[in-house]
């Protein structure tokens, strides 16, 4: 196996697939890159046995062959290598000698047959979408995806494949975030999976926007994100995602209808004083009035009062500052319209200039 490529057109790939490669690892074949030369292309692939990254780019006059290879080693070499000299990467024997200019490098190897394969299975479902949609689509629901629950099946996302489109809902069991391509709502649910987060988190890194293609295949077990130069492949979630309907506050009564930025510098102010362990503010309403408070165990206090409007007389609700400020940011608009049921009730943050997009942040008792 041999390619002479320039440092520059390497170094996309390795960065593509180098982040899935965990520091420690059950293999050692794991830690490493599988680089397979055939046809004129030449392809990368990493995994960690939940989800495996390919990136191949085309290669002239290389010699076919595949091996594997230290990730992050040649990673931080070819990275560390001055721009615009060629870079010779050669297999000899059971060693990988790289070099560019005057400088050489010798790299340990595993035979390319200890590199675990991922098997997709049977595509049971594909769908074709735009990367800006997708990647808008993960952006307003990531956020709110579980880090290590117990409740494993909110480390990840939940992707519902639709007559209409796709919609993507992520929980912590403290906020909900909802976010559906347009005509997705009202259609049947023909596939529903729970994407891990790591798979996720890849997945929208390698997402470049604009009106080039992704191609979603679900699978029984898998999920394939098949992009221009690179492939995704992530081992789906056992598991049920809770009933998300049915905690979205869909009948609160109680609108309130303020400037996005406004209150969102206004929330920031506050939560400099808020409780550093709770994060807690409280929203007091009153007709044409929303006040923002906060409190900490030294007495302090912040208080701020914006225009709004709303018809609502005296109530005040208490929410994590920072969960507040998340949803804001993930929707669109100059204007937000905040829905309440009661002073213990979640809070719907919605845009006014846009449909599909939803959050939800339960209350706090403060």
């Amino acid at each position: 196996m041999r390619i002479k490529v320039q440092r520059e057109v390497l170094l996309r790939p390795l960065q593509q697939v180098v982040g899935v490669v965990e520091r420690r690892h059950t293999l050692p074949v794991l830690a490493n890159v599988l680089i397979r030369v055939a046809d004129g292309v030449a392809s990368f692939t990493t995994t960690d046995l939940e989800v495996e990254l390919s990136a191949r780019m085309a290669v002239e006059g290389a010699e076919p062959g595949e091996v594997t290879i230290p990730a992050r080693k040649l990673f931080d070499i070819v990275r560390a290598l001055p721009d615009g000299g060629m870079v010779d990467i050669k297999q000899e024997g059971d060693r990988v000698k790289l070099t560019q200019g005057r400088a050489r490098f010798t790299l340990a190897t595993l035979p390319a047959s200890e590199f675990p394969a991922t098997e997709a299975g049977e595509a049971l479902e594909r769908i074709e979408i735009d990367q800006a949609s997708f990647k808008r689509l993960l952006e307003r629901t990531t956020f709110a995806m579980a880090v290590q629950d117990v409740r494993y099946y909110l480390n990840g996302l939940l992707v519902e494949l639709r007559d209409g489109g796709l919609r993507a809902v992520a929980t912590d069991g403290h906020r909900l975030a909802l976010a559906e391509t347009e005509g997705a709502g009202e259609t049947e649910v023909k596939r529903q999976v729970i994407i891990p987060r790591k798979g996720i988190l890849e997945l929208q890194r390698l997402l470049e926007g604009g009106e080039a293609k992704v191609l979603l295949v679900f699978g029984r077990n898998h999920v394939r994100a098949e992009l221009a130069d690179s492939v995704v492949v992530s081992k789906l979630i056992d598991g049920r995602f809770p009933d998300y309907e049915a905690v979205i506050p869909l009948g609160a009564d109680k609108v309130i209808i303020v400037d996005r930025d406004v209150i969102r510098q206004a929330l920031s102010r506050a939560a400099i004083l808020s409780n550093e362990k709770y994060r807690g503010v409280k929203m007091e309403v009153a007709p044409g009035m929303l006040r923002v408070i906060a409190h900490n165990p030294e007495q302090e206090e912040a208080m701020e009062e914006i225009e709004a409007e709303t018809e609502v007389a005296q109530l005040g609700v208490g929410f994590n500052v920072n969960y507040l400020l998340d949803a804001l940011g993930a929707v669109e608009g100059d204007r937000v319209r905040i829905r309440l049921r009661d002073g213990a009730s979640s809070a719907l943050v919605e845009s006014l200039s846009e449909s599909g997009n939803r959050h939800v942040v339960m209350p706090l008792r403060l």
